[in-house]
């Protein structure tokens, strides 16, 4: 029996296997749990859209204004947030993120004024970014590409399961205490995740991070400087996808939960029961769609090339966003919402895994986050276009547009994305393919 040396003691091969699978599957759990909280700290504006418009006397430009500088804090962090975790690692910048954010939510329940609020949201845009570029990273070190889009997902599903219990949890905080518990309970609960993921996690072993590094990207050893990384096509690729497709996702966190209430006539305790569905349809689809992807990749697929299939397909979907207007009741919207939110929450999930397989492993979170705060400005733009139609004009031009976005971004995903490998890499390549001599 082969045996490992760790920790000065001797363990048997197979042990010690079992011992490092479960961390890293312990490791997703905890990041899983943070994303839940993460989204759930966002969710709450959105679900308490009519009670914060009374209490601090806005209209719908108003509300814009307060999500949009939430999102413009956290399109500006994300390109930072993900420079930083290259830097510094992921347990420094994820801890620190999740404490920062903790703060902000606390904040928001102790504002008094209007102008305090939207200070706070502002701090908890600039605090959120940290963990995505972080658990990106963490997923590409410890699980190889046969794993990586199924282990990517279980983390991100965080997000969806976050907009799932926030319905419910938000109402009935705010119903049965105030709006202000809400923010409380958040904050309090964010600095118990900090603290646990300060105590559980740690970087993988050489032999394990040597394997995920070996499917992880173009080159484990060479990697883009910042100035280089923004000559390559393959960036602008991605971050044009996520600054075209993730304001509907956008639109399905923060004007979905106020639409049914406003539009459709549901009430804030129906939101509770039923407002969480898309959520839950997003989050087992979209872990679907990942697993599929994964499975092309074991059935001989490279994994790029798996990733554009499922994607592509997916997207196909998108464009029945249009028929919004014109469903007779909320509960056909909930149904059709589900629908596009499994393409959303497919793409989200699945592009910051393209990003891990076409770029070295060394540049993966600047590129998530470089890609994620452009996705972030589209989702400004996009939300101050249905702050000014919204109330005026109505939804259907809304719908419209949103209906386009995914069959674009398939459309660049073809034509613009594509495995990057540094001057390093590609001049290593050219001097072993000179010395290789032909045959006689």
């Amino acid at each position: 029996m082969f045996q490992t040396k760790v920790g000065g003691t001797l363990q048997p091969d197979n042990q010690l296997g079992e011992k490092i699978g479960n961390r890293r599957w312990f490791i997703v759990a905890v990041i899983f749990i943070a994303i839940v909280f993460n989204y759930f700290d966002r969710q709450i504006v959105s679900i308490l859209k009519p009670i914060l418009k009374d209490e601090f006397d806005l209209d719908d430009s108003g509300y814009a204004f307060i999500i949009n500088i939430f999102t413009f804090c956290y399109a500006i962090m994300y390109p930072v947030s993900g420079w930083m975790v290259d830097r510094f690692g992921p347990k420094l910048v994820m801890f620190f993120g999740v404490l920062g954010w903790s703060l902000a939510c606390i904040g928001g329940g102790i504002s008094r004024t209007v102008g305090q609020f939207t200070f706070f949201r502002g701090m908890l845009g600039l605090a959120e970014p940290t963990n995505f570029p972080s658990q990106l990273k963490v997923v590409t070190i410890w699980f190889p590409g046969k794993l990586r889009a199924t282990a990517n997902s279980l983390c991100v599903a965080g997000s969806s399961i976050g907009a799932i219990i926030a319905p419910p949890l938000v109402a009935w905080l705010a119903i049965t205490y105030n709006w202000k518990v809400v923010f409380y309970v958040a904050g309090i609960v964010g600095l118990l995740i900090a603290i646990l993921w300060w105590f559980v996690y740690r970087d993988p072993p050489d032999h394990i991070a040597k394997e995920a590094l070996r499917t992880a990207g173009p080159s484990s050893t060479h990697s883009f400087t910042w100035k280089q990384l923004w000559k390559t096509k393959s960036l602008y690729g991605i971050l044009l996808i996520r600054f075209i497709s993730d304001p509907v996702w956008y639109f399905c966190l923060f004007w979905l939960p106020g639409y049914l209430q406003e539009e459709s006539g549901l009430s804030l305790v129906q939101i509770g029961m039923f407002g969480w569905i898309p959520f839950l349809a997003a989050d087992l689809g979209a872990i679907g769609t990942s697993a599929w992807s994964d499975w092309l990749v074991r059935r001989g697929k490279k994994p790029f090339t798996a990733r554009k299939i499922m994607l592509t397909t997916v997207a196909a979907l998108a464009p029945l966003c249009i028929l919004t207007p014109y469903l007779p009741d909320a509960f056909s919207t909930i149904f059709l919402f589900s629908i596009i939110a499994i393409v959303c929450l497919s793409w989200l999930f699945t592009i910051p895994v393209v990003g891990s397989e076409v770029f070295p492993v060394k540049n993966v979170a600047s590129v998530m986050g470089i890609s994620g705060g452009f996705g972030a400005i589209g989702a400004v733009l996009f939300n101050y276009f249905v702050g000014q139609f919204m109330g005026t004009v109505g939804a259907n031009q809304i719908f419209i547009v949103m209906a386009f976005l995914h069959p674009i971004a398939v459309l660049i995903l073809w034509t613009m994305v594509r495995p990057e490998k540094p001057k390093e890499q590609r001049d290593q390549f050219d001097e072993t393919a000179d010395h290789i001599q032909p045959l006689p």
